[in-house]
């Protein structure tokens, strides 16, 4: 049966200075800042009237989870489906849709009690996308705003909810450098992750852009600012990422991407990924001197073993270069 769960629609962060994301969004991001208020902030990547809401608060952090559905019998279906399992399920009122930019919604809280709003019928803007700086765009659509990645104190507490509740897939795991789990719930490798380190909270949004010289161009502009790349770039093992991590206003992490991988859900089959998190660079500041070392130890293993990955790219985004080795040439044939 195909998941309930269409793709990740949108996220609530809550922000104790929104001056700080009315600059660092459109800025560094190139999000668009669609609407602001004393106490809100909305920010646009695509079409939709809103992917990302900063609401004012005394203090950082996750607000909610926003995870698309269909249309409104999909959204039933979903509560039935929560409420079997033991889930408490709410009704969102119609303010609320109404902040949310969507037609209805329902509300819930995985095991650790991160909040989840399930919706259908987003709006869709009247204007164009027009974004904070000059890049392409974000890959969006049908495969959500990017992905989000949990640290949770166990994985084994929280997986089985949203795998088997939920119905996200499983995409792979890692077990070294740290135990990983990631699920997807559409054609993109993973819409979630969960990431065991004792404890609860927010790790990284992923935003997937549409030219690998946008994000270039981003790297340059964290590096001008100390302290805001906290993973250098580098490109992953399970879903072919080329990216770099920021530090955000919030305090987690922003992976600022390209390339990620695309699957076929229903013929996929998970495995464990034992060459590490990443095939080069991504060095782990963020995390110390001992977590560097040990990617870095991890990546020269497989690339002694000459492991590499194809690169995703979309149509019209790319122009094919004339084959030059014979060498190449024969591997390839």
């Amino acid at each position: 049966m195909a998941p309930p769960i269409q793709a990740l629609g949108y996220l609530e962060l809550r922000a104790s200075n929104l001056d700080d994301w009315a600059g660092f969004g459109p800025r560094m991001l190139g999000l668009m800042l669609a609407e602001k208020s004393q106490s809100e902030l909305a920010f646009r990547m695509d079409d939709r009237r809103q992917r990302i809401l900063v609401s004012g608060d005394t203090h950082d952090g996750l607000g909610a989870f926003g995870w698309e559905v269909a249309d409104a019998a999909a959204l039933d279906t979903l509560a039935a489906r929560l409420e079997a399992a033991g889930v408490a399920v709410a009704r969102g009122g119609q303010a609320l849709a109404d902040q949310r930019r969507v037609a209805a919604l329902i509300l819930a809280a995985d095991p650790l009690g991160n909040r989840l709003e399930f919706f259908h019928g987003p709006e869709v803007a009247s204007d164009a996308f027009i974004p904070g700086r000059a890049i392409s765009g974000f890959r969006t659509g049908p495969l959500g705003m990017g992905h989000a990645v949990l640290t949770v104190p166990r994985v084994d507490d929280v997986l089985p909810f949203y795998r088997d509740v939920l119905g996200f897939g499983l995409s792979d795991w890692v077990e070294e450098p740290f135990r990983g789990y990631f699920l997807h719930v559409n054609g993109r490798h993973h819409s979630l992750a969960l990431i065991e380190t004792g404890r609860a909270g927010m790790h990284h949004l992923m935003m997937e852009c549409l030219s690998l010289d946008d994000v270039g161009q981003g790297y340059d502009l964290a590096q001008a600012e100390e302290g805001r790349v906290a993973t250098t770039l580098g490109r992953h093992t399970n879903d072919w990422m080329t990216s770099f991590y920021a530090r955000t206003p919030g305090g987690f992490l922003v992976e600022y991407g390209w390339g990620g991988r695309h699957i076929e859900p229903e013929t996929w089959r998970p495995e464990r990924m034992d060459s590490g998190p990443s095939l080069w660079g991504h060095d782990r500041i963020w995390a110390g001197p001992e977590a560097v070392a040990a990617g870095r130890r991890m990546r020269m293993e497989a690339a002694s073993r000459g492991e590499r990955a194809p690169v995703q790219v979309l149509d019209g985004n790319h122009t094919r270069m004339p084959g030059a080795c014979p060498w190449w040439d024969g591997v390839r044939g």
